[in-house]
């Protein structure tokens, strides 16, 4: 498996794994708060063949919330 490959999934692994301990009593805000954004901002762009050809991110449907 080539390292940019491993370097996405082990970044989205990580952040399921916070986002699971956001969940759990006592989790610690601060924590999440700190490493959350910035965990996620080191995600690197997905490898190739990931997302089927055409694909495009942006297009979906429109959000109420404005996301």
């Amino acid at each position: 498996m080539c390292e940019r490959f491993e370097d996405f999934h082990r970044t989205v692994l990580l952040l399921g794994s916070l986002a699971l301990y956001a969940d759990q009593p006592g989790a610690d805000d601060r924590f999440i708060d700190a490493v959350g954004p910035s965990l996620a901002a080191s995600l690197p762009e997905p490898p190739p063949g990931l997302f089927p050809p055409g694909h495009d991110p942006m297009a979906g449907p429109e959000y109420p919330s404005g996301w």
